[in-house]
């Protein structure tokens, strides 16, 4: 789902920020045949010979979305299932949670994958129909976490509580971001925010990387992270030890 209220330094998907159709242009594959004129249109898109230039999103309404999910049903018999993500999905709650609904009916597994983000009314909208959520905790520190993704994070804890108080089933994962959360102290608040939790079945740290750096000049945007920067194995391990150390599912 398009649209995201967070803006994260680092964020892996630039496509996912805007709620709104945009152009994708790929210079490497353009043969300059000229044909897309001012590449500003989603009708030039549709000039385009190699594909150099391509229209990122789609509007879709909930019958012909049913009608994708049930091509992929054979995938679903061994634990597979449907996610919701982004961006954020939950800027768009009634009609994932009207869709959510409309595959649970066909007895499908059903995700959500979300920044947290979103006013309690609306992730309550999904809680009926939503068997598993995968839910984002970047720090616990608020001055950092609003520095670095724009937004406080007490409404992203509060949602976690009040979510892990509805008995849901809660895969929580980390980002571990050079020079924001890469610090012992802050991994330590985060294990100890997730001992307070209930049905938390796992925690998943997932060290930064670079890879969607190259689409932000596809979308004419700026990427203003340092790429160089690594979280290195050993440091991964000391954090991964704090997670261990007071008995928290890691994988």
């Amino acid at each position: 789902m398009k649209g995201c209220p967070l803006r994260c330094l680092w964020c892996h998907n630039p496509e996912g920020l805007s709620p709104s159709v945009q152009l994708q242009y790929f210079k490497e594959g353009c043969i300059g045949c000229k044909l897309c004129g001012s590449r500003e249109s989603l009708a030039d898109a549709e000039k385009c010979p190699t594909e150099t230039l391509k229209v990122c999103g789609k509007e879709m309404g909930i019958d012909e979305l049913i009608v994708e999910i049930k091509k992929d049903c054979m995938f679903y018999a061994e634990g597979g299932g449907v996610t919701f993500s982004g961006g954020e999905c939950l800027m768009q709650a009634d009609f994932v949670a009207e869709a959510l609904s409309r595959i649970k009916a066909l007895g499908i597994h059903t995700v959500i994958d979300t920044s947290g983000y979103a006013k309690w009314s609306e992730l309550e909208k999904t809680l009926q129909h939503c068997d598993l959520y995968l839910y984002d905790v970047k720090c616990i520190t608020p001055t950092t976490h609003k520095q670095c993704t724009g937004v406080d994070n007490k409404l992203i804890l509060d949602n976690l509580k009040r979510l892990s108080k509805e008995g849901k089933d809660i895969w929580i994962r980390v980002p571990v971001i050079p020079d924001f959360n890469d610090r012992a102290e802050e991994m330590t608040k985060i294990a100890d925010f997730v001992t307070t939790l209930s049905f938390v079945k796992q925690v998943t740290l997932m060290p930064y990387h670079s890879l969607g750096a190259s689409k932000y000049e596809t979308l004419g945007m700026e990427y203003k992270y340092d790429t160089s920067k690594k979280v290195s194995e050993s440091a991964l391990n000391s954090f991964r030890k704090i997670f261990i150390e007071r008995n928290i599912e890691l994988k």
